[in-house]
């Protein structure tokens, strides 16, 4: 799948000393701070590396956070916050909103913030791992894993950290509501897309497909709907895309359900449903033109030069003659075949 996926760029982040002075005293308290330091290094190293793998991601991450928690939760495990949770200023950019950074001098921004690119990384290893040419089994599972543990990342940012911010996410920034949720329902539609592409391979029933794509046609559509009230100035490229894939996967459903029909001796309405089918592909790629000419974050796909979306118009166009030779064969029971 490459070039199918597109993704908003990392944040980005000022460095962070972690030095005390005065008020962090013996050794052991040192040493806390200067592993902060550098494990959280180290994590920021490996968001752009690209040799790096899950296991590799979830170590660097299990060890910052587990540190970060020091400035959080009190050490005796009492419902009160840690005193130090206030004492760092952490800035941090958001994935639309290009450079200008947001500050915050709270522990928890900085749990979230970097939680937030943890899961941008799992998105972008699985869209480096789909372009792959003839990606295995088992790497197509492994991009299915990815996916689905961003989404519970995002999800879990969302529903149990968030909340706790003293100073609420404005409108349009990365830890809005709003924004986390659009990125766990692309996640949710990402991974099934990977669903329906090895149904395809493994020939499924057609209803079945059919039934995946309307599902997955539906998560973008929902997520388009979630950043509908953003500015079109950050918000529109991202938008196009979610609208394309819409369109694409509708299509797909439509192209499906019009074999379901045609297996039944229901001709015609296989062919209204492929002519449907035509429609919304011939939309797609309008929208896949749109989409390369908007500006916004992340590098622009091509989804339209990939061979999955092509293979859906050589599947839509031959399908839907199949139907009308059928329907024809079914008009005139007598006439022979040339």
């Amino acid at each position: 799948m490459t070039h199918w996926f597109h993704r908003n760029p990392l944040k980005a982040t000022a460095p962070v000393s972690f030095n005390y002075y005065g008020v962090v005293t013996g050794p052991s308290a040192s040493k806390i701070c200067n592993d902060l330091r550098s494990s959280r290094a180290r994590l920021l190293e490996l968001f752009t590396d690209l040799s790096c793998n899950p296991e590799m991601m979830k170590n660097a991450a299990d060890s910052y956070f587990s540190l970060l928690q020091g400035f959080i939760n009190s050490l005796d495990e009492s419902t009160q916050e840690s005193k130090l949770r206030y004492i760092q200023n952490f800035k941090w950019t958001d994935t639309l909103q290009g450079q200008v950074p947001s500050a915050q001098q709270d522990a928890v921004f900085e749990l979230i913030s970097m939680g937030f690119n943890v899961a941008l990384w799992y998105t972008k290893y699985a869209s480096r791992l789909a372009g792959k040419e003839n990606i295995t089994e088992d790497e197509a599972k492994e991009v299915h894993r990815s996916l689905k543990i961003a989404a519970g990342i995002f999800k879990h940012l969302k529903e149990s950290h968030t909340p706790k911010l003293i100073t609420p996410a404005e409108k349009g920034r990365d830890l809005e509501s709003r924004l986390i949720e659009a990125y766990v329902i692309q996640c949710q539609a990402e991974a099934q897309e990977v669903t329906i592409a090895r149904a395809i391979e493994l020939k499924h029933a057609p209803g079945l497909i059919a039934a995946l794509a309307y599902e997955t046609a539906n998560f973008y559509q929902k997520a388009d709907h979630t950043l509908s009230s953003l500015e079109p100035a950050y918000s529109a490229k991202w938008r196009k895309y979610l609208h394309l894939k819409m369109c694409f996967y509708t299509a797909y459903a439509y192209c499906y359900h019009g074999e379901t029909l045609l297996a039944s001796d229901k001709c015609g309405e296989a062919i209204r449903s492929l002519q449907e089918a035509e429609k919304l592909y011939a939309k797609a790629e309008a929208l896949c033109k749109e989409y390369g000419e908007t500006k916004g974050p992340g590098p622009t796909v091509k989804p339209s030069g990939h061979l999955f979306f092509r293979k859906l118009g050589n599947l839509v166009k031959n399908t839907l003659e199949k139907c009308q030779r059928e329907n024809g064969f079914i008009l005139n029971p007598n006439q022979k075949k040339k």
